[in-house]
């Protein structure tokens, strides 16, 4: 069994749900307390072994390239000051991978985005990571899944379950289970099927370990639901012709950042774990929030609290 590493990472899409702020910025670029959500997923990546970064660029994304070039000009400021600590986190995204770049000149989906890796993954397997879901460090979902593909080949998928009246707004699997185990055996799959047809609660996230057969279904692989290119029609021909395609059901912490409010979500979440903003941002919370109760919920003796100005800043 080939070792995996290479990833693939398609970042092409405009990121309209965020304008104006995407309007000249990637929304990848967008801050996640203090790293851009891509660098996030780079590090998940470099973190089981995948060195090798292929991301899917489209146009005005040259700020990820700049991103993970050198800033000689910025590294030198920074070394005269003798700021180590910001010089080190600068230097820390150059050095992460070695980050390679191809265009996807139409947006014609994310499987024609994956298809667009072809010519730089060869015949060997690799992953896909999707850049709106950032996985938990301490749950190591892409180790898992690594783990699964040495063990059975094929292809890998993510799963998580979600709420049936949600299924519609995912790709969703049918799989055969075996007892509690969160590894399932995928058997069909269908993208973002009509609300109350879906074959399952089990939605694929942005996780996959793909074979390299994948880019030939791909070629073959007529424009589905939105006109586009759909990887998940083409992981269900897989399926359907003998390949051997497997699911993670994933039942960790995992943000979304390509929704605002779960972007926002994910900010706070992040913040509040670190060990050198946590505490005092934490303490802030509680008090915004016992501030911002509304008026029914609040006891006849209770005063509102005055946020502190050394909270605001922390």
């Amino acid at each position: 069994m080939n070792e995996i590493t290479k990833a693939v990472i398609p970042v092409a899409g405009l990121g309209t749900r965020f304008l104006p702020a995407t309007k000249a910025t990637p929304k990848e670029m967008l801050p996640v307390v203090d790293k851009p959500a891509i660098q996030y997923v780079v590090e998940e990546a470099v973190s089981v072994g995948m060195r090798d970064v292929l991301m899917v660029t489209g146009r005005n994304k040259r700020a990820l390239e700049d991103h993970f070039d050198r800033n000689c000009e910025l590294e030198l400021a920074l070394e005269k000051k003798g700021d180590a600590e910001r010089l080190a986190s600068v230097n820390l995204s150059t050095e992460l991978a070695d980050i390679h770049y191809t265009r996807q000149g139409d947006p014609r989906g994310l499987g024609h985005a994956v298809l667009c890796a072809a010519p730089h993954v060869g015949d060997e397997p690799f992953a896909v990571l999707l850049g709106d879901d950032l996985i938990d460090p301490r749950d190591p979902l892409l180790a898992q899944m690594r783990q699964v593909h040495r063990e059975h080949g094929g292809s890998v998928i993510a799963l998580m379950e979600v709420e049936p009246e949600r299924s519609h707004l995912y790709g969703c699997a049918a799989a055969e289970r075996d007892g509690t185990s969160p590894v399932v055996r995928v058997t069909d799959l269908v993208e973002k099927p009509a609300p109350g047809t879906a074959p399952s609660n089990l939605a694929v996230i942005g996780r996959y370990i793909l074979e390299p057969a994948v880019f030939d279904v791909l070629r073959r692989t007529p424009p589905g639901r939105g006109g586009e290119i759909q990887l998940t029609d083409a992981i269900r021909t897989l399926a359907a012709t003998g390949h051997t395609v497997h699911g993670v059901v994933f039942s960790g912490r995992r943000y979304d950042t390509g929704d605002r409010g779960d972007y926002l979500r994910a900010v706070v979440r992040i913040a509040a774990d670190r060990s050198d903003l946590g505490p005092d941002f934490v303490e802030w919370l509680r008090e915004f929030l016992l501030d911002h109760q509304p008026v029914e919920h609040r006891s006849v003796d209770e005063r509102p609290v005055e946020l502190r100005p050394a909270a605001l800043t922390a």
